[in-house]
């Protein structure tokens, strides 16, 4: 019961719902796709399992429709970081706020070029907004590796900190920080591999993802996002670097 009350107040909020769908979606894919690849038998039910997934994903692009504001609002108070003690996560995270600024509309006019309502080639679009999700994911990468090392130094170093001995509750919240910032290095990873796929051909791995490879990277990614989710409620304050 207590399961099925979480579930349903997760649901309640936009985030919790996204990460569900999301979840759903690439499960399908990676359901789908094996069964399309590997089991001939039963390819009837992984090909509809992959319309299913296309589905979700058709669901949350228009949901980000209206994403547009609230990340206005998150980029305006970031600002320029000025709360941020370490110059490099700070202009990393204000390259990323903005690369996350631009990718909503120019998903939206791919959208709207798919949907008739723009008449111009959406493929440009999708590739434009991919690439600056890519690249949003990039810097999502080298801010958390960046964390991490910082972090790993402190606690091995704590006179780098003009400390001689850190406190037990201190170095237990650097260790959940660290832990956070490892599990979104991986996420960003996984996602970082599929962003990279569904660029254009010649760029690297992409379009060279079979469809259950695809479900499998979002799906790690995904799964790390929930649990990531579940796991913010009562931890200790996170230690900057």
């Amino acid at each position: 019961m207590a399961a099925l009350n979480g579930l349903a107040s997760a649901l309640e909020s936009y985030r919790g719902r996204d990460r569900l769908i999301r979840t759903l979606g690439y499960c399908c894919q990676l359901v789908g796709g094996v069964l399309v690849e590997q089991c001939p038998a039963r390819s009837e039910v992984g090909t509809r399992l992959l319309v299913v997934s296309a589905q979700l994903s058709h669901c949350r692009t228009v949901l980000r429709l209206f994403d547009d504001l609230a990340m206005f609002v998150y980029t305006k108070q970031y600002g320029l970081g000025s709360e941020e003690k370490d110059v490099f996560v700070r202009w990393l995270s204000v390259l990323g706020n903005v690369a996350d600024q631009l990718y909503y509309p120019c998903e939206h006019v791919a959208w709207a070029a798919d949907a008739k309502v723009l008449r111009m080639d959406s493929a440009r679009w999708w590739t434009l907004s991919t690439a600056l999700w890519g690249f949003s994911l990039l810097l999502g990468v080298a801010r958390s590796l960046w964390t991490v090392l910082r972090l790993r130094q402190r606690l091995r170093n704590p006179m780098a900190n003009l400390t001689s001995r850190l406190p037990q509750s201190k170095q237990r919240a650097i260790e959940v920080r660290m832990h956070s910032e490892v599990l979104t290095l991986l996420s960003n990873l996984a996602d970082l591999a599929n962003a990279v796929h569904w660029l254009p051909p010649g760029v690297l791995w992409a379009g060279r993802f079979p469809p259950w490879l695809v479900g499998l990277m979002g799906t790690i990614s995904s799964l790390l996002s929930i649990y990531q989710a579940a796991q913010a409620s009562g931890q200790p304050e996170a230690a900057s670097p």
